[in-house]
């Protein structure tokens, strides 16, 4: 079976529509092909696991559910993918694992859809019980042995005699468990056990330096030591020796397989003297006979055990130090691919802002256009171009010029606008074809301006037309050029009635500028300059925009 089944694609697509980028990459490193996870999605679950808002439960439990598929392929890729996450990943999700009360309950898993899921599924349960031991002894301890700090002032080498005899225990049932995969070099046939046996080289070596410091310590403080805990350090010793013949035949195995020698540690056993000096001193505390032996020969052969273990514990370290160095040379290479295509993509882009820049609006022989482009924001320095915009824009609807005074030909009146001389306003021009009726328009006056008391509204006066133009708010009346309202006392305030809004005249429609409290002299008549009155009827014209505005009081001198 190889490739990305049916299954695969389908619950790959499913994830991708719920947005679960951490279950997607899940299920396509644990997807049926015959081959160990991609390293491309190891890393970015290893990133996942270092950001503080991936949910680590999500992601441990999509592990978990992968486990339960029924082939072989899936359920061991999703191992591997825990195992390599314990080891490389985030310290939160090992923490997560050791939590939970259950992890992997395979003991029973048997894949039977061919010969070869028999066989893996031995592997399976063997290696499911690895890692649940694994967690189960960083629950125990809170810490990884294959992490912990080495050396003369290492975890285990500074650890406390009552400390000590509860931890190594620890580590041999971690080590049998791993012992216990009992892989030959025949049945690593394919991908996927292959990588999971390279995880398990990988924490033998590791945890069997953690397990030689901690015997180290327990034999510079055996001599020193109870009778109860002598005879707890002996067992300890005893067993210790027996794994690392096991251990020896584990390393023997991925030799065969085409790791390479130096990556495989010199394990040197101590002289087996040292267990006869153990045991006589046992015996001595327990009150039996035993051989006369001076304090200088077992100190002699415990110096010997010590060093010969300490080499072993060098070898080791070693090893770490050198698949730490190819981690880092890997890095830089990656590192420096990465700024050669970087540097490559610089490279084309300058090139690209050239073109780019350097490409105007051309004619299609490819000549450049040397014509200056036009601002539209700049001031226009033709005359023709002015009186042009607003010729084409008046020209939209008829223009009525009444025989008024042009404001340009007001005198100016610096006095009332503190010093500011309105500019001139430029007239447009008649159309040549078009007739105004001036009689029909103002009500068969003259064109002048005729201000009397019927056109102000005041006393009987009635307006000519049917609309009434009349000032919004209270209704008052008026009496006289001198007439001055009365106005009631009151303490009460009433709110101001708010008339509509003004609708201003198109742009073609003059105004006049009289009756809104602008300054102007008509005939040598002088108008009081009168507030700014508001239209009740804003959507309608008036009918006469020149004529008097209802309302004004106009005194004459």
């Amino acid at each position: 079976m190889s490739g990305q089944s049916l299954t695969d694609r389908i619950t790959a697509a499913q994830h991708s529509v719920t947005g679960s980028a951490v279950s997607k990459t899940v299920c396509k490193a644990t997807t049926h092909e015959v081959m160990g996870p991609k390293k491309k999605h190891l890393d970015y679950l290893i990133q996942c696991t270092n950001e503080m808002n991936v949910n680590i439960p999500q992601l441990a439990d999509s592990l978990f559910e992968r486990t339960t598929n029924s082939s072989w392929v899936v359920v061991f890729k999703s191992l591997i993918t825990t195992h390599h996450l314990m080891v490389y990943g985030n310290e939160r999700f090992i923490q997560y694992l050791a939590s939970r009360n259950t992890l992997f309950n395979l003991s029973n898993f048997l894949d039977k859809s061919g010969l070869q899921g028999y066989d893996m599924s031995t592997f399976i349960r063997r290696y499911s019980r690895y890692l649940n031991e694994k967690a189960v002894s960083y629950r125990q301890v809170a810490f990884d042995f294959t992490k912990v700090k080495r050396g003369a002032d290492g975890v285990m080498r500074t650890m406390s005699t009552e400390k000590l005899l509860k931890t190594v225990p620890i580590i041999q049932n971690q080590m049998d468990a791993l012992l216990d995969f009992n892989v030959n070099s025949n049945e690593l046939t394919n991908g996927v056990i292959n990588a999971a046996f390279m995880l398990l080289f990988k924490d033998a070596i590791r945890l069997f330096a953690a397990y030689n410091e901690g015997i180290i310590n327990l034999l510079e403080k055996y001599f020193d030591m109870k009778k109860n805990q002598c005879k707890e350090g002996l067992d300890i010793y005893k067993k210790f020796l027996t794994r690392m013949t096991r251990i020896s035949e584990f390393l023997k195995v991925a030799e065969q397989v085409g790791i390479d020698r130096g990556d495989i540690p010199d394990l040197s056993q101590a002289p087996s003297s040292l267990l006869d000096a153990l045991e006589q001193h046992l015996a001595s505390l327990e009150g039996k006979k035993i051989k006369d032996s001076t304090a200088a020969s077992r100190a002699t052969t415990l110096s010997n055990a010590v060093s010969s273990l300490a080499s072993t514990g060098l070898s080791l370290t070693k090893v770490d130090e050198r698949e730490k160095q190819a981690a880092l040379e890997e890095e830089q290479a990656r590192l420096k691919a990465l700024k050669e295509q970087r540097l490559k993509e610089l490279a084309k882009k300058p090139h690209t802002s050239l073109t780019t820049a350097a490409s105007p609006v051309s004619t299609a022989a490819g000549s450049i256009m040397t014509t200056p482009a036009i601002d539209i924001f700049s001031t226009p320095s033709s005359s023709n171009s002015t009186s042009k915009l607003p010729n084409d824009l008046l020209d939209l609807q008829p223009t009525f010029h009444p025989s008024v005074h042009p404001i340009s030909a007001a005198p100016q009146v610096g006095s009332t606008w503190g010093g500011f001389t309105p500019s001139p306003v430029a007239q447009p021009q008649p159309s040549a074809g078009l007739n105004v009726d001036f009689e029909s328009v103002f009500g068969n006056k003259s064109s002048s301006v005729v201000l009397d008391s019927g056109d102000l509204g005041i006393g009987n006066g009635t307006t000519k037309n049917d609309v009434n133009w009349t000032q919004p708010g209270e209704k008052k009346l008026t009496g006289g050029s001198n007439w001055q309202p009365k106005i009631a006392p009151t303490t009460a305030w009433n709110a101001p009635t708010l008339a509509p809004p003004v609708m201003a005249y198109p742009a073609t429609t003059p105004t006049g500028m009289m009756g809104y409290g602008m300054p102007s002299q008509m005939g040598g008549i002088p108008v009081m300059t009168q507030p700014t009155l508001i239209y009740s009827q804003p959507v309608m014209r008036p009918p006469n925009p020149f004529g008097p505005v209802p309302g004004a009081q106009i005194q004459f001198m």
